[in-house]
Order: structure tokens, then sequence, then C-alpha cells
């Protein structure tokens, strides 16, 4: 963290651009040895104001439905991919006219809008999600193949006799992990889905790859994405969200008052409930700068949120010393994830966002205020 807490609203998201861009390298220099494309998936990051940044290294970005999709159309100006467990006949047209590539649900869904798609005036490419029904993924919330998953076509399911006019497929089977499982991933796909690959011209990775982990092991993604690619003569694409922005983006906040109830409780000026909702949902414990866990250090802390919801807990912390009004917290990664769920829940303001760019330091992008809460209501 290389920016004046003291400078920046309270509270507030912090996006470090030199952070960023050390992420888009190392992103870019996958794409760069191995001819693979990488695609902001914007369900995990959606700051906008950094989309030129990001469109200078990557090829475009996926889209989860119709605002996704103009917002990456309008916005990064590049390669547009979108997919939906289904597809309204209200939106379909537009998400036309912003998507290069339509990745359908079922084989339903993509006998119910081919013709559309083969009588817009823009040449559109369309894919299949595949199911392989395995993956690593323990806690079913966050696996897409658990038992009974809405996401994609299994074998069982899968029809040979409709891949006329598709292009490629698409799975998604990963979250926050790292080359190994989608090693093991590729040898079902081959096993369940190998003698259709040869007909298509794209293979996509879908997201969950933790690129930019300091522990990712890049040789054996590179490797997986290099074999399928020559076995079958397909371009890959990989979907990484998380990845793009992993570690590059602060929350400030501030003690607004502490109090006494069997422990040492800070009631803070951000929520969990409101402006990290993965705390509640994961549920996980963010990091704060300068901070141990529960009695490392000689003052412990439960840190609640401003809400009247009594689980507005972010979690128990320690510290040297005692803590006053108006001290400064920062928490760490606060980049994905947090931006694209936030909420205005009990009339709770939104934080700000800020860029803090590399040579003039922190630029504040956005505030927000009554309008925004009033917005969301009728």
């Amino acid at each position: 963290m290389n920016f004046d807490v003291h400078a920046v609203p309270s509270p507030s998201y912090v996006v470090d651009e030199g952070l960023l861009i050390k992420n888009l390298e190392k992103l870019k220099s996958v794409a760069d040895r191995t001819g693979c494309k990488i695609l902001l998936a914007q369900k995990g990051f959606s700051m906008f104001a950094v989309y030129p940044l990001i469109s200078k290294y990557l090829d475009g970005v996926t889209s989860s439905g119709i605002l996704e999709a103009k917002l990456g159309y309008e916005e990064m100006g590049k390669e547009v991919h979108t997919y939906a467990p289904a597809f309204s006949d209200a939106d379909f047209e537009e998400i036309l006219s912003y998507s290069d590539h339509i990745v359908f649900n079922s084989f339903q869904q993509w006998n119910k809008f081919k013709e559309r798609v083969k009588n817009h005036p823009k040449k559109i490419e369309c894919g299949i999600r595949i199911n392989p029904e395995y993956s690593e993924i323990e806690v079913d919330m966050y696996n897409p193949c658990f038992t009974h998953s809405r996401f994609g076509v299994t074998l069982d399911n899968f029809e040979p006799d409709q891949l006329d006019g598709i292009d490629g497929f698409h799975f998604h089977t990963m979250c926050e992990q790292n080359s190994d499982t989608l090693e093991r991933t590729l040898q079902v796909i081959e096993e369940k889905f190998g003698k259709y690959l040869h007909q298509m011209k794209w293979l996509n990775f879908g997201g969950g790859h933790h690129i930019t982990r300091p522990d990712y092991d890049i040789e054996t993604l590179e490797r997986s994405v290099l074999y399928m690619k020559n076995k079958y003569d397909v371009d890959v694409y990989l979907e990484p969200g998380e990845a793009v922005a992993l570690n590059t983006g602060f929350l400030v906040a501030t003690v607004m008052d502490t109090l006494y109830n069997g422990m040492d409780i800070a009631i803070l000026d951000t929520s969990a409930s409101c402006h990290m909702p993965d705390v509640l949902e994961m549920p996980y414990r963010p990091e704060i700068i300068g901070a141990g866990l529960p009695n490392e250090k000689a003052y412990t802390y439960r840190f609640g949120g401003p809400t009247c919801l009594a689980g507005d807990v972010i979690g128990d912390y320690s510290f040297d010393q005692p803590l006053q009004p108006g001290d400064k917290l920062v928490f760490c990664d606060m980049a994905h994830y947090s931006m694209v769920k936030n909420n205005t829940f009990n009339g709770i303001n939104l934080p700000s966002i800020v860029l803090n760019t590399l040579n003039d330091g922190p630029k504040v992008i956005k505030q927000f205020g009554y309008d925004d809460f009033k917005n969301r209501l009728s």
C-alpha cells in the first residue's frame, strides 16, 4: 500500500494501478506464450474506469447477461462473450447487438434462439456450455458441477445431432484453484466430450483460475492450453475475473466508536453486509494492515458495521495499541467481488471508488449519495 489513507474518503475502495498492471502483465505473458485469449469476467470486477487500461492487455470481457454485455461493449470495446443459464426473449435482440460470442446453457435454448442468431446481420459465434460432472470444489454454493447443478449440458443430455452452427464448447468447473485442477479437469473433458472437440473452432476454459496468485503454477496452465490447442486445433479462451484484480485493491475505513460487552467492540463506517458481502457469504476473514489474529497482539476487537443487522460482523482483530474513534483501517484484497456485490441495505451509503494512479496518487473516481440509494427503489 503506497497511498495516504487520510487522503481518500472513508469508506472507500482504493484500486492500485501499479498492482493491477502487474497482474495484467502476468496474464498477457500467458496469452503471448500460448496464443490463448484471456477475457475479463465482469462478474468479479467491473470497475470500468480501468477498462481502457485492461484493454491494452486482455482480449475482451465475459458477461452474464444484457447489462454486463452492454457495459463491456461500451467501455472495453473489444470481444464480448455472453453466457446465461437462460436468455429472455425481451433481452435477446439487444444481447445480439453487443455480443461476439454467445454461449447457451442447453440445446433447448440453442434451438430456441439459433435462427435469430443466424439472421442477425453481425456474425456471432455460438457455443454450448458442457458440464463434465467433475470439480474439486468442496462447497456446493461455489461448485458449478455439484449434484443437480443448473449449469451446462451433461454427457447424458448431450445432443451431437444438434451441433450444426455451434462453434465451441464452454466449461466452468473451478473456483480460486491452481492449474493442477485444470489439468485433471481436462482429462475428464476429453474422456466425455473429446470426440466432439474436433468439430469445434474454440474451447473456453471458463474462470476460477487463480493465475496471479504467488504460488500459481503457470507452467502447467500453459502446457494444458497448448495441449488442447494442438490436439484439437481449437482456439482457447480463459475467463479470469478474480485473477485480474487479485490483491490490487483495499477498503479504507474509519473507527466510529468503541464499546465493551464481554469483549472490546469497534463500530466502523463500513459494513460486511453492505460493502464486503463475501465476508458473510463465503465466509472469510479479510486481512487488515497492521492487525493480528485474535489475542495475537495486546488489544483484541470485534469489528461491526453501522447497520441494524445483528450479524453485520466483520471479524476479530488484535492491535498493539487501543483503538480510538477516528483511527483508519485498511482491509486488503477488496477489488474483486466487493464492488460488484455491494448494496445499500439499511440506507448505508456505498464506499467511494478511488484509483491510486501511478503518477498522481489517489484519484476519486466516484462518490455516492442519496440519489444512488433512492434510484434503486420506487
